[in-house]
């Protein structure tokens, strides 16, 4: 009875091995079972280590690891690259695509997918061989990058050039949905901007026309707080395949504020 059950069990270990085996690519797939015993303990190894690491550390191993390569096979997608450049200069961002901005947003990829593990946690290891691996999570970068920058310039809007730029959208309730509500919820909450008496409609005129003043480390911290990878990586995306999916008018945006936005009661 106990070696049929120690059979049985060996079976399907090894099963489940060749299930695993099943999801690599090709490649890597057969250089995994080319490998003799002693380098088989060498990959078990680090298995073992890096489910045992701290999100942060293997954000760290991960970006000592890849970067370099993922960087060299980012920067071999000239025409994406040149598209998302076209696109931040069209919402005049002075943001340059160089080889340490993508070497820096790699890093901050991992970062910010760490930090989603106590709502998905089994998103970090997942998203991040997935960039590895993927030549299309590998062009996802460039969404990231995208997306991200976009999101910084909204977080510095005031309140009124927020709601300039949702009214000439297509879909408004879905775009403050998405983005104006949860970027003015972390204004108040960091006390970045902070309504006086938002029950008082004529005491909102402070506030409203307040532009913020965050510096670009903060910054960071609080669009990654604020916004999943998939969020910023899906803005990203829709805009590059739908270039007019974000509308969007500078000078109609960031004009002037008028003195007389809440005139005095009478």
């Amino acid at each position: 009875m106990g070696d049929r059950q120690s059979k049985k069990s060996s079976y399907l270990e090894r099963h489940q091995v060749e299930s695993i085996l099943e999801k690599l690519p090709p490649e890597a797939k057969t250089w995994a079972e080319s490998l003799p015993w002693m380098q088989r303990r060498y990959v078990l190894s680090l298995c073992h280590l890096m489910c045992a690491a701290t999100p942060e550390m293997q954000a760290e191993f991960l970006d000592d690891y890849t970067a370099d390569g993922l960087v060299s096979r980012t920067l071999q997608d000239r025409e994406t690259q040149q598209r998302v450049g076209e696109h931040l200069k069209k919402f005049n961002l002075k943001t340059e695509l160089s080889e340490t901005l993508l070497r820096m947003y790699i890093r901050q990829f991992y970062i910010h997918s760490a930090q989603e593990l106590h709502r998905q946690p089994d998103i970090y290891l997942e998203s991040a061989l997935r960039l590895v691996i993927s030549t299309e999570q590998k062009n996802n970068v460039f969404n990231y990058i995208l997306g991200f920058e976009l999101l910084k310039m909204m977080f510095q809007m005031s309140w009124l050039q927020m709601e300039r730029l949702y009214q000439i959208q297509t879909n408004q309730d879905e775009f403050i949905r998405l983005y104006i509500k949860p970027i003015q919820n972390t204004h108040i909450l960091n006390a970045i901007v902070v309504p006086k008496d938002p029950k008082v409609f004529f005491a909102k005129r402070d506030y409203y026309i307040q532009q913020p003043d965050i510096s670009e480390k903060k910054l960071v911290e609080l669009v990654i707080v604020t916004f999943t990878t998939d969020i910023v990586s899906s803005f990203g995306f829709s805009i590059i395949r739908h270039p007019e999916s974000l509308v969007f008018d500078y000078d109609y945006i960031f004009r002037p504020d008028p003195e007389n936005i809440f005139p005095a009661s009478m």
